[in-house]
């Protein structure tokens, strides 16, 4: 499909613009992380480095082309990257290799924009569809990507993605795990105002590799944030995800979240109640979400249990220490309790906590932990990160 048919023809047709403008962006991040998994014998221990290099072209005022590229190397293999074949050590899923991250063609005016090639898609809060952005090799998807802003306060996207990249990387023992061939359709609609964002999306996946992944999800989501003149918030979410496209199974499944929040003396508290459900056959999924932001940082939940997931939280972040002259450190503390949809089953509990450390506007520290306390789902697992984070340009579009 010619990107120039999804243009308006106005774009076509504008003025001269100044010479073409180029830049060079980089970024690099040094990763420890141990991972102490009772179903193994053998703790994991990984020290990462990630490069990232990109070449920005803004050839118009218009038109920008980006091409960012990624290499991944590790120190010692005294874990399972998903593609040295370590299976005797828990996964820590950061694998050696260079790789094509980003190579798109945007055209944009305004808030109106298409983008083709091979790109990050981030919808709302990356529930369903996002980078996976902790992870050192970075989920991305081949797909033209189109913007509107038809009022003042609404924004339309849509995606047709074809390819999913996956964070396991091209070098993956599983093929299945590198990346996924798609046929999806992602819209996403959302009306914004002051502190409130409504959002309606429907997400048609249909997975050519594995048929029994293709599903269609429609559903709506608000969000009220915390002011000055106003101290709490709430975000409410509510969703179905059923069977979609040639999908052998034949399922229906529900997701719903309440999260109120206040801010108190700087420190912001919230208490959520997340449920994906399952009817002891199969659950509601989201694979192509940014996983590790929710249900617990230790990843035990990466994909639904059969039962279902109810995922109960409170959590609490703020800064302190504001007088350090590179900016104050920044925390967080989440505490979940997770039990089934259906069976009555108590899955388990987990606590998390990190906190950042700027040395500089460009050099970034991170700590951070977490503990899942075992009862009827997985096993105990403890996990640890020291992270390094230079970054002296955003590499976003």
């Amino acid at each position: 499909m010619s990107l120039l048919a999804l243009l308006p023809a106005a774009a076509i047709a504008a003025p001269a613009d100044p010479p073409p403008r180029v830049s060079w962006e980089t970024a690099a991040r040094l990763r420890y992380e141990r991972v102490d998994d009772d179903l193994f014998a053998h703790t994991a221990s990984a020290t990462t480095l990630r490069l990232r290099g990109a070449f920005r072209w803004q050839i118009t005022d218009a038109w920008e082309a980006f091409v960012e590229g990624e290499a991944v190397g590790a120190l010692g293999d005294d874990y399972n990257s998903t593609a040295n074949r370590r299976t005797a050590y828990p996964t820590v899923a950061d694998p050696q290799g260079v790789e094509l991250n980003q190579a798109w063609l945007r055209w944009h005016r305004g808030a109106n924009s298409a983008v083709v090639g091979r790109q990050r898609i981030v919808l709302d809060n990356q529930r369903w569809v996002g980078n996976v952005g902790w992870r050192q090799n970075e989920q991305t998807f081949d797909a033209i990507s189109l913007q509107a802003a038809p009022l003042k306060d609404v924004v339309l996207r849509y995606s047709a993605v074809t390819r999913v990249h996956r964070v396991n990387g091209d070098n993956a023992i599983d093929r299945l795990a590198r990346q996924r061939d798609l046929d999806g359709h992602l819209l996403n609609a959302a009306w914004t105002r002051g502190a409130q964002r409504l959002t309606g999306y429907g997400y048609l996946v249909e997975d050519r590799d594995v048929e029994t992944a293709s599903t269609a999800t429609w559903g709506a989501r608000y969000a009220l944030a915390p002011s000055k003149e106003r101290p709490w918030g709430v975000t409410a979410e509510l969703a179905g995800q059923r069977d979609y496209a040639d999908n052998p199974l034949d399922f229906a499944h529900t997701y719903w979240l309440v999260e109120p929040s206040v801010v108190a003396h700087g420190v912001t508290f919230k208490a959520g109640w997340e449920h994906l459900g399952g009817n002891g056959r199969h659950a509601l999924q989201t694979p192509l979400a940014t996983l590790h932001a929710f249900n617990g940082w230790a990843d035990r939940f990466t994909t639904t249990p059969a039962n279902g997931l109810e995922d109960r939280y409170v959590a609490a972040g703020g800064q302190f220490d504001k007088a350090r002259s590179h900016g104050a450190l920044e925390w967080q503390a989440a505490w979940h309790d997770y039990r089934s949809d259906i069976g009555g089953q108590h899955y388990g509990r987990e606590l998390d906590a990190s906190i950042g450390m700027p040395f500089s506007p460009t050099l970034k520290a991170l700590v951070k932990v977490a503990a899942y306390d075992a009862d009827a789902f997985s096993r105990d697992t403890r996990k640890t990160w020291l992270q390094l984070e230079w970054n002296p340009a955003p590499l976003a579009r």
